[in-house]
């Protein structure tokens, strides 16, 4: 007979106590701990081990190498992110606000793979079968291989499995997910971690695809313990305002690719469609004849994506200046700000400066900094940057501006999209040729770069 023992776990991280504390000391969460029951002995069944079997070491040399089949849908954006398809026998984990679109974008995947022949499995604790039949017929994703189940119990879950021997699988979601050899409620730290246990183990042993749906917390983190991340193959997040169309996909987690990529949707009455040119999307509002924008060419995984940068410098009413940024990493933005005064001469001590990335989007990569730096200085000069421009590099300490990778590339985008002249670093032109349709200018220095963008 197994032994019960009582122990606190805090809902936010996982970090569990012997007793009650009024702060976790893993996250410094408030009031976070909550009593749980544990059950030690021969009922945890979740860890037991991905094989049946015992298993011998084997040296790496011996151990043969295939390429894995990838699952491909209907959607190039999906694929892209996932890294060219779904793996057979990964497991998944895509989290989003509430009604941000996460089951619209499964359910679709589902019934494009079912199309395809495959059989699909999608179990629901959050939604009836008439719920699940009502959206489907919306977004017309019905198939006959594609089934549908409204359980909770992962014992009832794994025998379904066992019986209809699915090529994949959508939980919906696991925070609704229970084990009965758990004493906890559905959605605690022990019973999300047990589930994924279980989960897990039927992906890898039976090879079947899994995706689990994970809820977030106010924070914007996937609720339970950081060990889900460590412990599923792809970590996606799928992010956007409730109140407007586009959606954003990315993965933050990737053992199978990038985790760069990003996939960019527009919500319909009819569903989820992929939006083939970023690009064009990002600049479609763009100001003419405004001063503090300018566009940049960002790579975001494995393609270039032109976005515009939005920069506001006003007089400021308090002893210190406020420098907000968004989409921008705020220490980046005031590096920049730091570099313009030293080596170009701005005088912002007496301003605020606010930058903005249009669209949504984040920019994390050092090339963004000198389409920064002149949005910046168009600003505060009041001189708007031409509308056929498109700036990219990385500003150094001692306003230098430094080389960036796949410059062609960025290039070639432009040019695709029309834009006439790109201003780049000097040290960016070797070993390739640019265009012929297009006016490539090198720069050194900051100052070079605001005088060819601003003159």
């Amino acid at each position: 007979m197994s032994r019960k023992k009582t122990k606190f776990c805090c809902q936010e991280c996982g970090y569990e106590s012997p007793k009650w504390l009024g702060k976790c000391p893993g996250c410094a969460s408030w009031n976070s701990f909550v009593e749980e029951v544990e059950i030690t002995g021969a009922s945890r069944g979740a860890y037991a081990g991905l094989t049946r079997t015992k298993e011998k070491a084997t040296s790496i040399i011996h151990i043969k190498s295939s390429d894995e089949t990838r699952i491909q849908t209907r959607m190039s954006e999906l694929n892209r992110v996932l890294g060219g398809g779904v793996v057979p026998g990964s497991l998944i984990l895509v989290g989003g606000d509430p009604g941000i679109g996460k089951s619209t974008l499964l359910l679709q995947m589902s019934a494009d793979l079912a199309s395809a022949g495959l059989t699909v499995l999608y179990i629901s604790g959050e939604e009836s079968n008439r719920q699940i039949k009502l959206r489907a017929d919306r977004l017309n994703a019905l198939s006959d291989r594609l089934l549908v189940l409204c359980e909770t119990n992962v014992e009832l879950i794994e025998e379904a499995i066992d019986h209809e021997k699915p090529d994949f699988v959508v939980i919906d979601s696991i925070q609704t997910v229970f084990h009965p050899a758990v004493a906890s409620a559905p959605g605690s730290v022990s019973q999300v971690r047990e589930c994924t246990g279980h989960f897990m183990r039927i992906a890898k042993v039976k090879g079947i695809a899994t995706v689990l749906v994970g809820h977030v917390t106010k924070e914007g983190a996937i609720a339970g313990p950081r060990l889900l991340e460590h412990m599923v193959d792809c970590v996606l997040y799928f992010e956007g305002e409730r109140h407007q169309t586009y959606r954003l996909l990315r993965a933050v987690k990737n053992r199978f690719g990038s985790t760069n990529e990003m996939g960019i949707f527009e919500m319909k009455e009819s569903g989820l469609s992929e939006v083939a040119n970023p690009s064009e999307l990002f600049l479609s509002e763009r100001p003419v004849g405004v001063s503090g924008s300018a566009v940049v060419a960002s790579i975001e995984g494995t393609r270039p994506v032109l976005v515009e940068l939005q920069a506001l410098v006003a007089g400021t009413n308090f002893p210190s200046p406020r420098r907000m940024s968004a989409g921008i990493d705020h220490n980046r933005m005031a590096l920049i700000i730091a570099v313009l005064e030293k080596r170009v001469g701005l005088f912002l001590q007496n301003y605020d400066a606010y930058l903005n990335v249009a669209g949504g989007v984040r920019l994390d990569e050092p090339a963004v900094d000198l389409a920064a730096a002149v949005a910046i200085a168009s600003s505060f000069k009041d001189r708007p940057t031409r509308p056929e421009d498109v700036i990219f590099g990385e500003i150094g300490l001692t306003g230098e501006v430094r080389g960036v990778s796949r410059a062609d590339q960025r290039v070639r985008e432009a040019q695709k999209l029309g834009f006439r002249r790109v201003i780049l670093p000097s040290k960016s032109l070797k070993g390739w040729s640019p265009p012929q349709e297009i006016e490539v200018i090198g720069v050194e220095t900051v100052a070079e770069a605001l005088q060819a963008a601003l003159d």
